[in-house]
């Protein structure tokens, strides 16, 4: 994760100094704000990942003499078979459709949104899969 950190830092830098340029030779705000911005977004990845390699164990990919199958294994657990984020991205995409249509179709995509967000935080706390 160090490297990744590294990476994003570096890439902020180059984000922002092209950001200075663009901003003083084009004297556009929108794209001189997106590109502050990114900048923005990159330096917090790139604190997160430099944060997160100090209290993790470091991985292979910090290591030069490191193989591909030094990595190889368990990443971590990921749910097979849920289905809440299907029911969150309809709920959202009705949210998101009120914005064109009308404020009035957020009250229809709410129950939608808090069915799936419950069930997706509590989907191993009852049922067949509680015990994983």
């Amino acid at each position: 994760m160090k490297i990744q950190g590294r990476m994003f830092i570096w890439l902020s830098v180059f984000i922002l100094i092209m950001a200075i340029v663009y901003g003083v030779w084009s004297k556009e705000p929108a794209g001189t704000t997106a590109l502050f911005l990114a900048f923005g977004l990159a330096v917090m990845i790139g604190f997160y990942l430099g944060f997160t390699a100090r209290r993790v164990d470091a991985g292979a990919q910090d290591d030069k003499e490191a193989d591909v199958a030094d990595e190889a294994g368990e990443l971590g657990f990921f749910s097979p078979h849920s289905w809440q984020p299907l029911m969150l991205g309809f709920g959202g995409a009705i949210a998101f459709l009120s914005i064109a249509v009308g404020w009035w179709l957020i009250y229809f995509s709410a129950p939608f949104i808090l069915i799936g967000l419950f069930g997706w935080v509590f989907e191993y706390y009852h049922g067949e899969n509680r015990t994983q």
